[in-house]
């Protein structure tokens, strides 16, 4: 019987759900809105499924990648529509020409993000750009295994510990599954997303608003139109959170209210990457060091305007590892080979803060839990890069490093 005593122990995954002969496991919703899995001990029959298809008490091993590439999507649409070089639409693409079937990350009618699957080019646009949220994975292993038995080809993408979830869920390869993860900062909590969406919505359009997909605002219909976490508008490297509302007059005529904030300026997005309000499983990854199992991992391309500036434009360059030589190769990527590629993301989970700790048990917005509890931790990484840039120029650094080779 799974048993979570730690809730860095469950990435919620989903897969303990899925595999459950007897149905008798539920997601329940904690404070912050992440979903951990409740046993009704009644119905369990001790098979203990759950546990042997649990990524993180079954975590896969660290391994390398066989090739690493930079690539872009030549359609410049689709890579402006992109998070950044637009290189999941082609995978997808390949994978829907050949009749399959396509998994992603989405929003749902209240700008909840789910996962889901579509069969067509048109439904790839659902799953396109970053979802800086926690996704819920409902039954799509299941409905993935489904199509795998009937000899459809299956793209699935999703963070590194869904991929391992699906991997561990499957209990087998399948050589018509490709698997792509992301480079995964870490995930955040779905309930600071509704209550930043609900603060959000009252301070554009005035008024108090009561559901996210059609609140009434000071007698006015409005409707929140897209959401978009890496809007290129300002370009690539200066990604802005762009937010369209439709708000009726009450006349019938509609306007648009747009907010478009830059990274450093949007509130959520300094509180996500200042690792406020990240999964407590985000703080102890099982999938670092490609342990997942995927395939192919994507992610942006930071840094190529230094050592391949011919290929940088600013409308974003993919970084595409790719893990399984054997089992995958385009033809339809415009790819150049990178001798090494590393990024702490890859490698090493985020760390916890008492900052993080305190932004649940404030009162207040989220902007106020942010902006009281971001300073401190931006003082702490100035002096921890000050404290590294004295040791290396005073040869401090050095002198150490030849101290612990010597033992």
């Amino acid at each position: 019987m799974i048993k979570i005593d730690s809730k860095e122990k469950c990435c919620g995954c989903w897969a303990c759900v899925q595999r459950c002969p007897k149905h008798c496991i539920t997601m329940v919703e904690d404070d912050e809105g992440f979903l951990y899995p409740k046993v009704d001990s009644s119905l369990c029959i001790d098979c203990s499924l759950c546990e042997k298809v649990c990524p993180v008490i079954n975590q896969g091993e660290p391994r390398i990648p066989d090739m690493v590439y930079a690539a872009k999507n030549l359609n410049e649409e689709i890579r402006m529509a992109s998070s950044s070089g637009g290189i999941f639409t082609l995978l997808a693409e390949e994978i829907i020409a050949k009749s399959g079937v396509v998994f992603g990350a989405r929003f749902n009618e209240e700008w909840d993000v789910v996962h889901d699957y579509t069969e067509t080019i048109e439904g790839l646009s659902a799953f396109r750009g970053s979802k800086y949220v926690q996704s819920r994975v409902g039954k799509c292993y299941s409905q993935v295994e489904e199509f795998l038995k009937k000899g459809r080809k299956v793209l699935f993408s999703g963070t590194p510990c869904q991929i391992a979830g699906l991997k561990r869920f499957l209990r087998k390869e399948y050589d018509n599954l490709l698997t792509v993860d992301f480079v995964c900062h870490g995930v955040p909590s779905p309930g600071i997303w509704r209550e930043y969406l609900k603060e959000e919505t009252t301070r554009q359009c005035g008024g108090k608003n009561t559901v996210l997909s059609h609140p009434v605002l000071n007698g006015r219909d409005a409707r929140i139109e897209s959401i978009s976490f890496r809007n290129k508008s300002l370009g690539w490297k200066k990604y802005s959170f762009a937010l369209t509302f439709s708000v009726s007059d009450g006349h019938g005529e509609k306007n648009s209210v747009l907010l478009s904030e830059p990274l450093n300026k949007n509130i959520f997005l300094r509180g996500f990457l200042a690792d406020l309000y990240l999964r407590p499983s985000c703080y102890a990854c099982p999938s670092k060091s490609f342990k997942s199992g995927s395939d192919i991992t994507i992610g942006d391309f930071w840094g190529v305007q230094h050592v391949m500036p011919e290929i940088d434009d600013d409308k974003g360059v993919s970084v595409v590892m790719v893990n399984d030589g054997d089992k995958w190769k385009s033809e339809t990527l415009s790819l150049w080979s990178i001798e090494d590629y590393r990024q702490y993301s890859l490698y090493k989970s985020c760390q916890h803060s008492i900052c993080g700790l305190l932004f649940h048990k404030m009162g207040g917005s989220v902007s106020l839990r942010v902006i009281l509890l971001e300073k401190p931790i931006l003082i702490r990484r100035k002096m921890r890069s000050l404290v590294a840039a004295v040791a290396k120029y005073s040869g401090f650094l050095r002198f150490y490093k030849l101290i612990i080779k010597k033992k």
